[in-house]
């Protein structure tokens, strides 16, 4: 690849026939950043997170004061109504990925959704995951990454998904209370998200902390959790402290302790990891895997966690670092191409404006459905597998056959792969091929077009 492809493709989302390759492809990139839209229109029809939560609140209420034998009724039709959203909210998710002028900080968007993941396995998650990228995401991918780190784990999809919500206190005012009416029943502090914040959010795995800093910080969490539906919550409607749910007393953490300040001892706390050095090491290494290699020079990994240091965790900063890094503009396709990645670059190089239903489920990465917290794995060993590269064949196949000789491939081909970046023998064996349908499938299943 040469600088153009790379632009287009490692950084970007691919290339789109109707756009002109860019001349000055760095310059290209850094000018995406000041017009981004963090709501562009495809998602002005989706529901934001205060009606959602607004839904699962009156889901709640409703459960509880219907009769036992309608109650099931409720949770169905609550269910329903969720999955109407998460299909609505991934619909414009992938069209504006299709749509957008800005490609660079649209791949953003997808990086750090994925390194906050939310899964919508939990079926609690379901109508809040698009909400999730949405409210918790979009807005902050150009700002400071404590802010972005915020907003990610107070959002109700995080709460709900890692059981922060139903994490309470031990020896908390309710944790009591729960104690003395059933004093069998166990009701306490859980670890979910206090372990993934340090595990994946921040620090990253073997940084040095310990079970005890886990413990210690998710009693500072006890109290974070969902609106109560017989509350205002506060203006944003989505988060609430509840002092009675939160463990009093000091906490230390990492070794240093945090004073006994309600809802505000776990923003302390937040704050020492986003400024941590192992967390700029765990984000510069984690951006420098998705855009460089899955081996990323050491050199650059360095130079990135010094730029997130020096400028408290600027994401723009970062970025720019990252652009202007020599290892970044290597040629070749260093990066595998994950599914979603595949289908939006192949739909945009149709010039379509969506992606068909059901088409990300049958290539294996369906839209906020990763799994485990871990999000989606970003190395070519995951999805460069045999059974997974024969499922791209058989989609190009029939993309291709339902286009038949309406793309020309062989004009189509050197827009895609601009300067040198389609080789000669993917060229001639599109050249050489039988039909207009065969030509496009080969070329969507080309070495060149399978990575960037």
């Amino acid at each position: 690849m040469n600088s153009a492809a790379v632009a287009l493709n490692r950084f970007g989302l691919g290339a789109r026939p109707d756009e002109p390759v860019p001349a000055d492809p760095q310059r290209w990139l850094l000018a995406q950043i000041a017009p981004y839209d963090p709501l562009p229109a495809p998602w002005k029809p989706v529901s934001r997170t205060p009606a959602l939560v607004d839904a699962w609140l009156a889901q709640q209420r409703a459960v509880r004061q219907a009769p036992e034998g309608r109650r099931a009724g409720i949770r169905e039709a609550y269910l329903r109504s969720s999955r109407e959203e998460y299909v609505a909210a991934a619909s414009a998710r992938a069209t504006s990925a299709l749509q957008t002028s800005t490609p660079f900080v649209e791949r953003l968007v997808h990086f750090w959704s994925n390194h906050f993941a939310v899964s919508v396995d939990k079926l609690l998650v379901v109508g809040l995951a698009g909400g999730f990228e949405a409210d918790a995401i979009r807005p902050h991918v150009l700002g400071r990454f404590e802010d972005l780190l915020l907003a990610a784990v107070r959002h109700p999809a995080m709460l709900l998904y890692l059981d922060q919500a139903q994490s309470i206190g031990p020896t908390s005012r309710a944790g009591e209370r729960a104690q003395d009416r059933q004093p069998l029943r166990r009701r306490g502090l859980n670890e979910n998200l206090a372990r993934e914040i340090l595990e994946l959010h921040t620090l990253g795995v073997r940084s040095g902390y310990t079970q005890e800093d886990v413990t210690e910080f998710a009693r500072a969490l006890t109290g974070w959790t969902l609106p109560a539906d017989d509350s205002a919550a506060g203006a944003s409607g989505t988060f609430r402290f509840a002092p009675a749910l939160h463990e009093p007393g000091p906490r230390t953490v990492l070794g240093r302790s945090f004073a006994d300040s309600g809802e505000q001892q776990a923003r302390d706390i937040l704050h020492q990891l986003a400024t941590s050095p192992a967390t700029a090491r765990h984000i510069a290494r984690k951006l420098a895997r998705h855009f460089v290699a899955d081996d990323p020079p050491r050199a650059l990994v360095e130079r990135l966690a010094a730029t997130f240091s020096r400028t408290g965790g600027d994401l723009p900063s970062l970025y720019r670092e990252l652009v202007a890094a020599p290892e970044a503009w290597q040629p070749g396709g260093a990066k595998f191409k994950s599914p979603w990645d595949w289908a939006i670059s192949t739909y945009r190089a149709l010039g379509r404006s969506e992606v068909p239903s059901g088409l990300m489920n049958q290539l294996g990465q369906p839209v906020w459905r990763p799994g485990s917290p871990a999000g989606y794995d970003d190395g070519a060993a995951t999805w460069a597998a045999p059974d997974a590269l024969l499922r791209r064949v058989e989609v190009a196949q029939r993309i291709a056959t339902q286009a038949g000789n309406a793309v020309d491939a062989r004009a189509l081909a050197p827009r895609l792969l601009p300067g040198g970046a389609l080789t000669e023998a993917t060229a001639a064996a599109i050249a050489r091929a039988e039909s207009g349908s065969t030509a496009l499938a080969l070329l969507l299943v080309s070495p060149e077009f399978l990575r960037r």
